[in-house]
């Protein structure tokens, strides 16, 4: 493959099939540039590092999906129901990821374990989406009035971090995995309405 123009969209198009083919340990630079049919140098043009390529394409599934997350955080319902279908959007987009695309969701893990700056990014959005949520809650009278939206979501979405952090991901394949998640959910709701 030999592109006309080489752009940091194709690079990363074509680094995701190298790390599906290889796994972020074994992959290289040097396998995405013989797939492009370009020299390695040529990449670093766009992404000074292998770790910065491999930030680059973890941080587009991250933006994916915090894009999808905030469709749901501005809808017009009741907020209960808003948090509840954000909270399993949530956990359906990590579970799919972990079990239909092992290798990203590795490489995933690896920025997990660095704390790269994409998933600080990550964390601090959709922690503002939950504030969002919290706020039109408690603006609306469906959860308990609060003074600090942003230090509930944190907590919202650390106590819900079985259900979306990576290192539990062994954990959701459990047959009753929904209902656990179920449970927590319930127990978080019935917090913020007081």
């Amino acid at each position: 493959m030999t592109p006309k123009l080489l752009t940091a969209e194709l690079i990363l198009d074509v680094t995701e099939g190298v790390l599906r083919r290889h796994g972020p340990v074994k992959a290289t630079v040097v396998d995405v540039a013989r797939v492009l049919g370009v020299s390695h140098a040529s990449l670093y043009r766009h992404f000074a590092t292998k770790a910065a390529l491999w930030e680059a394409v973890t941080k587009r599934w991250l933006d994916h999906m915090a894009t999808a997350l905030a469709v749901i955080a501005a809808e017009e319902c009741d907020p209960e129901f808003r948090l509840r279908h954000w909270l399993a959007a949530l956990f359906a987009a990590m579970r799919r990821k972990s079990h239909e695309d092992p290798e990203l969701f590795a490489t995933y893990q690896m920025l997990v374990a660095d704390l790269g700056d994409a998933i600080i990014v990550h964390v601090d959005d959709v922690t503002a989406q939950l504030a969002q949520i919290v706020r039109t809650g408690a603006e609306t009278g469906a959860f308990a009035s609060v003074t600090e939206p942003t230090i509930i979501a944190r907590a919202v979405f650390q106590a819900t971090g079985r259900f979306h952090d990576s290192c539990y991901s062994r954990d959701w394949k459990q047959p009753d995995i929904e209902a656990q998640f179920e449970a927590v959910v319930e127990l978080v709701v019935r917090g913020l309405r007081g």
